[in-house]
């Protein structure tokens, strides 16, 4: 996997303070993308342990609320596996952090995706500039909606994050 870069004490992409990392590959290339730099699978550097140590520095602090994979898209098909097994060892280090991750994917589309099973709040769909609205929390789009993950795996439809 890689990555263009490690955000810290970031309050704009998912409740408190977090961390973000920031992946490359995106197939959905959205108009008007924040983040176009991000697209290509190739860019950026390779995720590597002293990324990861950088990342875990991160979320042993205790004002750290959790980490938001963003990017690119974290469910971009070179990112799946890595993404997994790096939301797995969060999940059993930090059990009281909260994963986030954005992706431009609907939903429908990446429920069953094993990684589902570590993240607490999925942001999906993709980047619609005629639906930009700066007023919305943690989305820059009305078309994508912010999840609840297990509440919306045990009930078997979409739970909306509470804001």
């Amino acid at each position: 996997m890689r990555y263009h870069n490690i955000t810290k004490d970031d309050m704009l992409n998912g409740d408190g303070l977090r961390v973000v990392l920031w992946v490359a590959g995106c197939a959905h290339c959205c108009p008007q993308c924040q983040n176009p730099i991000t697209w290509d699978p190739d860019g950026g550097l390779l995720f590597d342990d002293a990324a990861k140590q950088e990342l875990f520095e991160q979320l042993e602090q205790p004002y750290i609320s959790g980490i938001t994979f963003s990017g690119g898209d974290p469910m971009y098909p070179t990112n799946q596996l890595d993404i997994e097994a790096l939301a797995k060892e969060i999940k059993e280090k930090f059990p009281d952090k909260t994963i986030w991750l954005y992706t431009g994917g609907l939903w429908e589309e990446v429920r069953r995706s094993p990684v589902m099973r570590y993240v607490d709040v999925l942001v999906d769909g993709e980047f619609e500039v005629d639906k930009l609205d700066k007023q919305l929390h943690w989305k820059g789009s009305s078309n994508q909606r912010v999840i609840d993950v297990p509440k919306s795996l045990a009930s078997g439809s979409v739970v909306l994050h509470c804001e």
